[in-house]
C-alpha cells in the first residue's frame, strides 16, 4: 500500500513539474494545481495515514491509544483554499492576458520587457563610470 502511495505522490510531482515547464499558459495552470495536490499530499503523508481511530474521543469514553493525527487534515483543508484561490486568480489572470495579446504561447508575452534597440539601460550604468557604486557598496559594509 506504501508503494503505491508513493508512486502516485512521484507520477503527480513529475506530471506537475513537466506541465509547468510547458510554453502554453493553460498548461502551467493545470501544472500548478497539480503541483498544489502534491503537496497537499505530501502533508497527508506526514500525518498517520493508517490509524483508523478517530482523534476526537466522545465524552465518557477512555483515550484512545495512538489515534489519527488532526493537525495534517486541517492544513490540508486550509491549503485547498489556498490552491483554489491562487488558481482562480492564475485563470483570470490568463484570460485577461489572452485576450490582450492574442495567443497562449509565453514566449510572446514579452510585452513587459524593454524591446533589444530601445537603448534602456539601468540608471547605475548611463555615465558609464562605477564609481558611484563602489562608493554605495562601501556605505553598505
Amino acid at each position: 500500500m506504501t508503494l503505491v502511495i508513493l508512486i502516485t505522490l512521484w507520477i503527480t510531482l513529475i506530471a506537475a513539474i513537466y506541465l509547468l515547464l510547458s510554453r502554453h499558459a493553460l498548461r502551467i495552470v493545470i501544472g500548478l494545481m497539480l503541483l498544489g495536490n502534491a503537496v497537499n499530499f505530501i502533508i497527508l503523508l506526514s500525518g498517520r495515514v493508517y490509524s483508523t481511530v478517530p482523534a476526537v474521543v466522545p465524552y465518557g469514553k477512555e483515550i484512545i491509544s495512538n489515534p489519527a493525527n488532526p493537525l495534517p487534515q486541517a492544513l490540508i483543508l486550509t491549503a485547498i483554499v489556498i490552491s483554489f484561490a491562487l488558481t482562480c486568480f492564475s485563470v483570470v489572470l490568463m484570460i485577461k492576458l489572452i485576450k490582450r495579446l492574442g495567443t497562449d504561447d509565453i514566449n510572446h508575452w514579452r510585452e513587459a520587457e524593454p524591446l533589444n534597440n530601445s537603448g534602456y539601460k539601468p540608471s547605475i550604468y548611463n555615465d558609464g563610470d562605477h564609481d558611484d557604486w563602489k562608493k554605495y557598496r562601501k556605505d553598505l559594509c
